[in-house]
């Protein structure tokens, strides 16, 4: 989108679908776009086109060392790809950062946005206002040099998962892993460390009530997700991430939004549950009309 500045995504097409649906899958911090498979395919499977862009900074887009990463410029990038695609309204789905800034996207381009949904996003409450002190770029770039799989796996297994793991958990660790075995990992920590510094500068959750399109929030009850919640005292930190609480705090605070929770799911309820989860966001579109075509 900007000069040298290489952006990666996927454009998945059902059979016969000239003007379908267009669905736009925005991935969470620790991802890449390529976890929203089950998700992509159920949408196929209901007749919509699928895009699924990786955002600058992440897995196989590129990694700037001097860049703006702000959500407005992730949000324009993402809108600037979709003008390449001749795309013009979508359905918005993001998952944890991806929330964001699918709520940053329609907050900036309402009219592109024929409804938002919301998968266990980070940002529903501000991390600085809850006592998280700010931890700066360097030290997060420190914590990235150090990352491995066996890192990796760790966190999620104790932070998304409840101490539990799958194999089918594995493939995205060791997506993520990947970004980090390379003899690029310099440039990855650093991109990884702006955009941590992204993420807690610049917290949406007191933009809520401006959202104004049809927007559905599928919640994860278990999840305890935060930013910085080594950086606090344990009172502190059982404030954090209280996904009940925030999912329908949020639901109250945008306009007219439905808030459906998973009580025994997590973090992630499109990887612990795919059909489940499917099911309810195919549910969404339907009741928020968006158009199935028939993929056949």
């Amino acid at each position: 989108p900007h000069g040298d500045v290489a952006m990666a995504y996927m454009d998945i097409r059902p059979q016969g679908g000239g003007d379908a649906p267009v669905a736009l899958l925005l991935h969470g911090k620790n991802f890449c776009g390529a976890y929203w498979e089950d998700t992509a395919a159920a949408l196929i499977a209901r007749g919509m086109r699928v895009v699924v862009p990786d955002q600058v900074g992440f897995c196989k887009s590129g990694k700037p060392a001097a860049y703006a990463y702000s959500f407005h410029q992730l949000a324009a990038n993402t809108r600037v790809l979709l003008d390449a695609l001749a795309v013009d309204r979508v359905a918005v789905v993001g998952h944890s950062m991806g929330g964001m800034l699918a709520m940053r996207f329609a907050l900036m381009y309402p009219e592109r946005t024929q409804q938002l949904v919301l998968v266990n996003p980070i940002g529903l409450e501000d991390w600085k206002a809850k006592g998280v002190p700010y931890r700066g770029v360097p030290a997060w770039y420190e914590r990235e040099l150090g990352k491995d799989y066996a890192a990796i796996k760790a966190y999620q297994r104790s932070s998304y998962y409840f101490g539990e793991w799958k194999p089918a958990y594995a493939r995205w660790a060791r997506m993520l892993a990947g970004m980090y075995g390379g003899d690029d990992v310099a440039r990855v920590a650093w991109a990884q460390a702006l955009t941590y510094d992204m993420v807690y500068t610049q917290p949406v959750v007191h933009e809520l009530e401006n959202i104004a399109v049809p927007t559905t929030l599928l919640i994860g009850q278990r999840d305890r997700t935060a930013l910085g919640k080594d950086l606090v005292p344990e009172a502190v930190r059982e404030t954090l991430g209280r996904y009940p609480e925030l999912g329908s705090r949020a639901a109250e605070r945008i306009p007219d939004a439905v808030l459906v929770p998973f009580p025994e799911l997590g973090h992630l309820p499109h990887i612990e549950a795919p059909e489940r989860f499917n099911a309810a966001l195919v549910q969404a579109l339907d009741d928020q009309g968006v158009p199935a075509v028939s993929a056949e």
